[in-house]
């Protein structure tokens, strides 16, 4: 998962949140505000990917994380005017999601668990058995431990370790201070070794 764990995730891409509004994105948020339904498109279009990339690693079930962003476009019109002047309309995304996170955890437990049950019949020869088998045993054992670390110190995780990014741009997303992301960080990170520990996978 990260490297303070001795584990890596496979592709996993970062997310690039590091600029200001644009002027364009004012005038989408002014059209946003005013329930045009055509500008909430163009924003779905240019963020969905982005969204959903973070809402995968967050919560490990595809239909609870396409769930997790429609959610943030649903909310999106009743919201932006929070959209502070300078902060970057994908930062301000990613802060809606995380702000509802909490809300699909319980389902992508289910579905995740659902999904190892099934996972357990007999299933057609693939290519190097054993090292998917192992990726399988990896990937498990990781949404194990992340379900049971606390919302805030899983959000500051996957922020931080798993999507690349840096603290100030988490405490950006979060809505609370560095330090508070840093001490969340640490914890999340103390726990998991933990859990992949009595697991024999460190």
């Amino acid at each position: 998962m990260a490297e303070v764990l001795g584990l890596s995730f496979i592709a996993m891409n970062s997310l690039v949140i590091g600029r200001v509004q644009t002027t364009e994105e004012r005038n989408w948020a002014h059209r946003v505000r005013e329930r045009d339904l055509v500008a909430i498109s163009i924003i779905y279009d240019d963020h969905h990917t982005a969204l959903c990339s973070f809402a995968k690693r967050l919560l490990g079930d595809d239909q609870s994380a396409e769930d997790l962003v429609h959610d943030v476009f649903v909310l999106l019109p009743r919201v932006i005017d929070r959209l502070q002047p300078g902060r970057s309309l994908r930062s301000f995304l990613l802060a809606i999601a995380a702000n509802n996170a909490r809300h699909h955890f319980r389902s992508a437990k289910r579905r995740r668990q659902m999904a190892e049950r099934l996972g357990r019949e007999p299933t057609p020869t693939v290519e190097n058995p054993e090292d998917h088998a192992q990726r399988r045993v990896l990937a498990e054992a990781l949404w194990r431990a992340l379900d049971l670390l606390p919302n805030d110190e899983r959000l500051a995780f996957v922020l931080c370790e798993i999507e690349g990014h840096t603290s100030p741009d988490a405490s950006e997303i979060l809505g609370v201070p560095e330090g508070t992301v840093r001490r969340r960080l640490f914890y999340a990170r103390q726990k998991l070794r933990e859990r992949l520990a009595k697991e024999g996978l460190l």
